[in-house]
């Protein structure tokens, strides 16, 4: 009897070894199939690349402020040395390229009480425009539980700073990273904040002038009139920290 157990444990054996091989050879080819299919350009373009600071400058500037530094592959601005509401060497972080219609994707984190934001549509003529605000739009990074600019309903993080409040609210605390997306695209404009979408408005319509109108860009006559622009990040005097800085063209 143990011959016929020791016969049939031998062919289970072979069947193994044989379905193994089968496998082995199956994985190969699907392998092989994967490999002769060409990778797609998916369109994203990254900004940062992790490691230094190229394709970036400080506005009206042709290189990055020494405030400015990598840290753990994140952009960092160092803010020990206040100058005025921004820090010495500092001054915004603007990209090298203007973008029209787009889908900006990047992360944020800020410093306790700290203050900063994304802007775009940025014109970079310093002749007429001290600031990257003077023209840009700003979707606001803060500190919802530290910052005076808590306690006002359009200044908080995510919001259109000053003219459209996000909702709801789902930012993440000091310390942690918040996931954002912008999509600006044929005037319609969305914000999304760690997933959800929290704000969505229209540029350039009755509607909008309405709403520069009662704001305090109001005296700016140049103000969110822009349709293409650079992308900047925002130096108002706190540590900040960004990463996964990545845009598509649309």
């Amino acid at each position: 009897m143990k011959y016929l157990f020791l016969a049939a444990g031998i062919a289970c054996s072979a069947l193994a070894c044989q379905s193994s091989s089968e496998s082995k050879t199956e994985d190969n080819a699907d392998s092989a199939q994967q490999a002769a299919i060409p990778q797609q350009d998916t369109g994203w373009l990254s900004l940062f690349d992790g490691q230094t600071l190229s394709g970036w400058h400080t506005y009206g500037k042709t290189e990055p402020g020494s405030a400015w530094n990598v840290d753990s592959e994140a952009i960092h601005l160092n803010a020990s040395a206040k100058k005025d509401y921004q820090t010495q060497g500092g001054g915004d972080l603007v990209s090298k390229d203007e973008f029209g219609n787009f889908d900006l994707k990047l992360e944020w984190k800020i410093s306790k009480n700290g203050n900063s934001g994304v802007i775009f549509y940025v014109h970079e003529d310093t002749a007429k425009y001290k600031e990257t605000w003077n023209t840009g739009l700003e979707m606001q990074v803060l500190d919802n539980n530290g910052h005076p600019d808590r306690k006002f309903p359009l200044h908080r993080a995510a919001c259109l700073y000053d003219l459209v409040a996000s909702n709801p609210e789902t930012v993440n605390p000091v310390g942690e990273w918040n996931q954002v997306e912008i999509i600006s695209n044929n005037g319609q404009l969305e914000f999304y904040l760690n997933g959800p979408k929290v704000l969505s408005t229209t540029l350039w319509d009755d509607n909008w002038k309405k709403l520069i109108a009662g704001s305090k860009f109001k005296d700016m006559p140049d103000w969110g009139t822009f349709k293409q622009g650079h992308i900047a990040l925002q130096d108002h005097g706190n540590d900040v920290w960004y990463r996964n800085i990545m845009i598509r063209k649309l």
